[in-house]
């Protein structure tokens, strides 16, 4: 444990004057504090930023989410990935809509029942919008403290997250939401995964691991399993009306948004003819190539293109496809990889 007074005190001043500008930094609303930790996870601030203005000019408050489409919400969603926390959040500000009066309970037990809210949000938001005593354990956080106590504990364990936030929390008893804030933008810009810039740290006095030359060592995470690829095939194809074919996922990944029809390439064909009913030509070389990454698995997509125009009077499809111009794109939310196939298509 560190010299609680001392420790805290270097950090809070180092915050003071090197704190980065974040537009969410310069409210109290508790809504849009919501907004930008949800935004943040697994995500960088630079790329967050834009969206978090469009989002907050889209949707002001709680009403305005609460009443919003899903449909919408993705879109405005559209490009920041890890789509469930999108869903997840418009469903708990509905919830906050109709059970608290549009207002982010305060407390932080019926807060953490919120559809999506973790541990690390619930500290995260109740700490820095209402100066709750929560200390909150994010990567950056869970490298810092491992540093500064040159603690080789499994930071992927559960029960290690809870000895931080037990250890954490004496921290936070008064300026909970300027300490947890104070921690985490000191592991992003100081206490950094790869060559930390241990000179610069405003509490290197206090680091065990820097005493021991063990910085590079912590914090301590088992080697990520590989990832698995599926191979993909998508497929473009036009009607007559020279519209391509879309389909609205089902699947719990990017759940509700849009994209060519697309199958694992083992037995597409097959299910691409039973799509149509009819018989069709393909043509026999992908016109576009690509690979999407996932956090646990890599997307192998190729890209055919259907060479027979589409009789839609001949095909009976269920709700989930829409015939789409290309033109009209930006009624429907696509993931990233199908972006691209978008932009090849428009610009070939």
């Amino acid at each position: 444990m560190k010299q609680q007074n001392s420790f805290k005190r270097d950090l809070l001043d180092w915050f003071e004057t090197n704190q980065r500008e974040m537009p969410w930094r310069e409210t109290t609303n508790p809504y849009y504090i919501w907004i930008s930790e949800v935004m943040l996870q697994q995500t960088q601030v630079k790329t967050v930023i834009d969206y978090y203005h469009r989002f907050t000019e889209r949707f002001p408050t709680v009403e305005d989410l609460s009443q919003a489409s899903q449909d919408e919400v993705l879109k405005y969603w559209e490009g920041l990935g890890y789509y469930s926390r999108a869903r997840n959040f418009h469903h708990a500000v509905q919830e906050v809509a109709t059970q608290y009066n549009g207002n982010v309970p305060s407390n932080p037990d019926l807060f953490g029942r919120l559809k999506g809210v973790g541990p690390y949000t619930q500290a995260a938001v109740m700490s820095i919008a209402f100066d709750l005593p929560l200390p909150t354990v994010d990567g950056n956080v869970f490298r810092v403290w491992s540093r500064l106590n040159n603690d080789f504990s499994d930071t992927t364990k559960q029960s290690v997250r809870k000895k931080f936030e037990s250890e954490l929390r004496p921290y936070v008893t008064t300026h909970a939401g300027q300490f947890n804030q104070a921690m985490m933008e000191l592991g992003a810009l100081i206490c950094t995964p790869k060559s930390p810039l241990c000179l610069l740290c405003p509490v290197q006095s206090h680091c065990e691991a820097l005493e021991k030359g063990t910085v590079d060592q912590l914090p301590v995470k088992p080697k990520k399993i590989k990832k698995k690829t599926i191979k993909q095939n998508c497929y473009v194809i036009y009607n007559q009306n020279d519209e391509v074919l879309i389909e609205q996922r089902t699947e719990k990944l990017l759940h509700g948004m849009w994209e060519f029809p697309m199958y694992e390439a083992t037995y597409s064909e097959e299910q691409l003819h039973d799509l149509l009913q009819q018989d069709i030509s393909i043509s026999e070389t992908p016109i576009f190539k690509l690979k999407h990454q996932f956090t646990h698995l890599t997307w192998d997509i190729q890209v055919y293109q259907v060479d027979d125009v589409i009789d839609e009077s001949q095909t009976q499809l269920s709700d989930r496809f829409v015939w789409m111009r290309l033109e009209d794109r930006d009624h429907y939310n696509f993931p990233a990889s199908m972006h691209k196939v978008l932009n090849y298509l428009t610009t070939k």
